[in-house]
């Protein structure tokens, strides 16, 4: 069963944060998650477009796109778009969780803790636009691990 694609633009805004969240909020309840998983996701959906809010545009003002569809095993796939600056998240060095909290550099962990909460991540530039797609599991991570 094909479902059609959901879609929501909202400037790139921190006050559009909170609206950006429930449409994909929604979006995962629709498609089975529970509650433990939609705090997960929101987490996850929180870090990358807080970056997104402060990083994207840096001189100008612009939208956030969000787009939510589901794959063919029935997992939430969700797409962020931007015309920002190009910028690839997954490029980041993964950072050092063992060096001591002094030692370790700034920044690097938020794509670190994504990656713990989704299943696939992937990047494309096209069009002019960051194109950043998530997979994502509807299941509590808890129980992926035999828990």
């Amino acid at each position: 069963m094909t479902q059609i694609p959901e879609e929501i633009r909202l400037p790139a805004r921190l006050d559009n944060l909170y609206p950006l969240l429930s449409f994909v909020t929604s979006c995962a309840k629709r498609r089975g998650a529970g509650q433990e998983r939609i705090n997960e996701i929101e987490l996850a959906m929180e870090e990358l477009l807080v970056n997104i809010f402060n990083y994207a545009y840096p001189d100008r003002s612009g939208d956030v796109v969000i787009v939510c569809s589901s794959d063919n095993a029935g997992r939430l796939v969700v797409e962020i778009a931007d015309e920002g600056i190009p910028f690839n998240i997954l490029t980041r060095a993964e950072p050092d969780i063992d060096a001591a909290v002094e030692q370790r550099s700034i920044g690097g962990l938020g794509i670190f803790f994504v990656r713990q909460l989704v299943e696939e991540i992937a990047y494309r530039r096209e069009g002019g636009r960051n194109i950043l797609t998530l997979t994502i599991d509807p299941a509590p991570q808890t129980t992926e691990k035999g828990a």
